[in-house]
């Protein structure tokens, strides 16, 4: 038997209801580790070039790693990936909780769907077993009612489900899959595609919990972190939550206001991670944040999740449904102009109900709202609401129409770029959108590395494709083990900045693939060094891995990435920023009048395409860099 993983991958023929197991080899699990970069192999074998993304042909794939379930921090992850109805491109989305270490003790390591059922079902697997059960009484039903009704009728508290929310079912092209009714894949529209295959939900329970080569250097590794955590620079993360980094965002000009009309918010303590955790994190009047405000991952010792509890006031918000983080915070908090942190937690709450991913909802509505201010759009394209800038009340409902697409929501739950496509009117001078992706909360014209990573990115502007220019320099003794030695002045798009964005975007690549948190593992300001993560697979699996193998998965999945998108016939057309992030200064703050220079940004990109060895005409991988990486199979595909 192996090590870590299960060699067990379950097909599921929706239209025939036809389950099947595969047991991939080990070379298998070697070469692609799981995670994105497995998902990506059954993408591209078993889907056709040019489906319709809410259509029947498009595949979708769930996917753990060889380490999943092992008892350390920070690897209770799952992959989905499809062709993206948002942005027609591939999608990729990660996502924690307890799901993927229970899907993993159910013994399986990856999930791969195709076709699409007569009504609507859900996946029922246990400790080895799968299959269909009819989920008509579920369709329709917010996250929190479908995981009761399915532990009362399963008749196991412990049950982990993941499921397409309403705004999935009535195919909101940003909507998310969720577990845990508060753990989202988020970005690039999963949960669309799994509603428009009439899968509502994938139940898992198992007792199989993987095989561990080496238990005792487990063991140490996890000690470890759990004794260095206090010490850590992600302890406050811990206490605080990604909205702890709201403080320095504003002090650096970086955070994302008014949509993207300057990078400070005169309310932004409303909306930062102290301030939340000292007001509405679940059992703050009894002074017990730290036991019922922060939830956690499998086996993880960060506790990061948040738990909002509002019981009094015009949004009263339930717990079970986590609480906003950083992103959220800033794409319907500051992004909108809005500085009341429970409408903006209970904005979180719907989105988390409905199933719909909060950069995308919070940047479409911002979008909106200056398309409002500008006298682009009317009362009566918005059905009477006020969308303009502060408006709390209007935000938090428009986040509830989008996800059952009502009223202008219908037009809204499109995404900004399609939304302005068809409503014209100028309105496309206002999007922050890379292939038809809303951009994160993280502003490239202060951290000039992402306005490379936006732009090139296979599925869409993305923060957590690789590391943002601050951590470069206060590293020294971590860094050097990715070979990045010269840290670059602030504001600098150049040849080594484009490296260290390469060479990072490969590690982040390759934690994808592991399913990895990428607070708790990275080469910078994370719990565990990039070579302590090699040495947790090698506890787990017992190979004899090495750095320089992880980052060989990592660019082998960037690659896998590229091509996809070069199937569909999309490459370096499509690797472009919005005008306003050249065109239009910022205003207010250390980042004012900042803006990209194209010259310097359009050399970036040729760089980039250089170093890694893909057509500077095209975009696309090479047949040369593909057998590089032992992806052949991947350039037959595209026929290079």
């Amino acid at each position: 038997m192996p090590h870590g993983y299960n060699k067990s991958v379950l097909h599921v023929d929706l239209t025939a209801g036809d389950l099947a197991i595969e047991e991939p080899d080990e070379l298998f699990y070697r070469k692609y580790m799981g995670g994105s970069a497995m998902g990506l192999y059954y993408l591209l074998k078993e889907m056709p070039p040019d489906v319709d993304p809410m259509g029947p042909d498009n595949v979708l794939t769930l996917c753990l790693s060889v380490i999943t379930g092992a008892p350390i921090s920070g690897q209770s992850r799952l992959t989905a990936s499809a062709k993206s109805p948002l942005t027609g491109c591939v999608g990729d989305a990660q996502s924690g909780g307890f799901f993927p270490a229970e899907m993993k003790f159910a013994g399986f390591d990856g999930i791969v769907v195709k076709g699409k059922a007569e009504k609507p079902v859900y996946l029922w697997i246990h400790d080895g077993q799968a299959e269909l059960r009819d989920a008509s009484h579920l369709w329709g039903r917010v996250t929190g009612d479908v995981e009761d009704l399915l532990k009362e009728e399963l008749g196991d508290d412990k049950i982990q489900v993941l499921q397409t929310g309403p705004g999935g079912e009535n195919g909101v092209r940003f909507a998310a899959i969720m577990s845990m009714s508060n753990r989202a894949n988020g970005r690039t529209g999963m949960g669309a595609v799994m509603g428009s295959k009439n899968l509502k939900a994938v139940a898992v329970r198992g007792t199989r919990k993987p095989r561990i080569a080496d238990k005792e250097a487990l063991n140490r590794l996890a000690r470890w972190g759990v004794d260095n955590l206090p010490q850590s620079d992600i302890a406050g993360l811990g206490k605080y939550g990604t909205a702890q980094t709201t403080g320095g965002q504003q002090t650096d000009g970086g955070l994302p206001t008014h949509n993207w009309a300057s990078g400070v918010f005169d309310g932004w303590e409303a909306l930062d991670g102290p301030t939340m955790y000292d007001t509405v994190l679940r059992g703050t009047a009894e002074g017990k944040q730290d036991r019922q405000g922060r939830d956690t991952c499998y086996a993880c010792t960060v506790r990061c999740k948040r738990v909002v509890e509002i019981a009094e006031g015009p949004y009263q918000v339930d717990p079970r449904y986590g609480g906003p983080e950083y992103e959220t915070t800033s794409t319907l908090g500051s992004c909108c102009g809005i500085s009341d942190l429970a409408a903006v937690s209970k904005a979180n709450e719907l989105c988390n109900k409905y199933g719909l991913d909060t950069i995308s909802c919070g940047a479409t509505i911002a979008w909106a709202m200056e398309c409002f201010e500008e006298g682009l759009l009317t009362l009566e394209d918005t059905g009477g609401i006020e969308l303009g800038f502060g408006n709390a009340e209007a935000m938090v409902k428009m986040t509830e129409l989008i996800a059952k697409r009502e009223g202008f929501g219908d037009i809204l739950a499109e995404g900004s770029a399609r939304a302005a496509a068809r409503i014209g009117r100028d309105t496309e001078r206002f999007l922050t959108t890379s292939k038809n992706q809303e951009a994160p909360a993280h502003m490239p014209q202060v951290k000039r590395s992402l306005a490379l990573m936006y732009a090139v990115n296979p599925f869409g502007a993305d923060h957590q494709s690789h590391e943002h220019d601050p951590a470069y320099e206060p590293y020294p003794e971590r860094m050097p083990e990715l070979g990045l030695l010269d840290p670059q002045p602030d504001l600098a798009l150049n040849a080594e900045v484009v490296r260290y964005a390469l060479v990072t975007q490969h590690f982040y690549s390759a934690t994808d693939s592991l399913n990895v948190c990428q607070f708790v593992y990275g080469p910078a300001w994370h719990l565990y060094s990039a070579s302590q993560l090699v040495e947790v697979i090698r506890a787990v699996t017992g190979w004899e891995t090495s750095l320089y193998e992880l980052m060989k998965v990592g660019e082998r999945r960037l690659n896998m990435l590229r091509a996809f998108n070069a199937r569909e016939g999309i490459g370096r057309e499509a690797d472009t920023l919005p005008d306003r992030f050249f065109d239009r200064p910022l205003k207010d703050g250390p980042s004012d009048g900042y803006v990209l220079n194209r010259e310097e940004w359009q050399q970036a990109v040729d760089t980039y395409y250089a170093m890694c060895g893909w057509d500077p005409e095209t975009g696309y991988p090479t047949r040369a860099t593909l057998e590089s990486l032992s992806i052949g199979w991947v350039a037959d595909e595209l026929s290079l």
